[in-house]
């Protein structure tokens, strides 16, 4: 890669972290990279990427953070590193899953989809124009799903209603969902997770 191209900030999503890593150091060749290869990214990593990144540059640096997954706290740490990084910093995160990832992080970059994954499942619920009919039969075909399908369900959600509905989320919706996912992994109740995250689209479709 020439010194003249510059590739900006961006997620990847791969079917192997390291190698990845390894090539997109060769594909920046010329340039200053440091990478963080975790197995799981924590919130000492984040200080450490927030440190070296607020180092001042006259060249483009590029650091990478590659890790299988990534604490919810670290995440929450580098939001306004990742929405408005220093002068000539640029930030690459590289993991396998984008659910590893919280909304309000995917919502600040691009993300390069290099893994053979299935599109999510068109959900027959329009977020657009929701009532409370349709919320409440929407809970009560799902309340029972594991936890590994209850993720899905919630990453299914935010692809109808930013892809297939198209909408614009609210920072508190964006919210919601990053909640929805903390509570699946605290093994809350999931009708109770629905129900929260489904209302706030009830609010909206009934203010238009």
């Amino acid at each position: 890669m020439s010194t003249n191209n510059r590739l900006g900030s961006h997620i990847i999503i791969c079917d192997n972290v390291e190698e990845r890593c390894t090539q997109l150091q060769q594909e920046l060749k010329g340039h200053r990279v440091v990478s963080f290869v975790r197995e799981d990214f924590k919130v000492e990593d984040a200080k450490s990427v927030m440190a070296e990144a607020y180092i001042a540059e006259e060249h483009i640096k590029y650091l990478v953070l590659a890790a299988k997954t990534f604490n919810e706290i670290s995440q929450n740490a580098m939001l306004k590193l990742l929405e408005e990084p220093p002068r000539n910093i640029e930030l690459v995160i590289i993991t396998e899953s984008k659910s590893t990832l919280l909304p309000t992080v995917r919502s600040r970059l691009n993300t390069v989809q290099e893994k053979s994954v299935m599109i999510p499942k068109t959900l027959d619920i329009d977020l657009s124009h929701l009532n409370l009919s349709a919320l409440f039969e929407f809970v009560k075909a799902h309340e029972r799903l594991p936890k590994h399908e209850a993720k899905t369900l919630i990453e299914s959600l935010y692809h109808r209603a930013t892809v297939v509905d198209r909408l614009a989320l609210s920072e508190k919706q964006i919210r919601n969902f990053e909640r929805s996912f903390k509570l699946i992994n605290a093994n809350a109740r999931l009708q109770a997770v629905l129900v929260t995250l489904l209302m706030s689209f009830l609010k909206v479709s009934r203010g238009r």
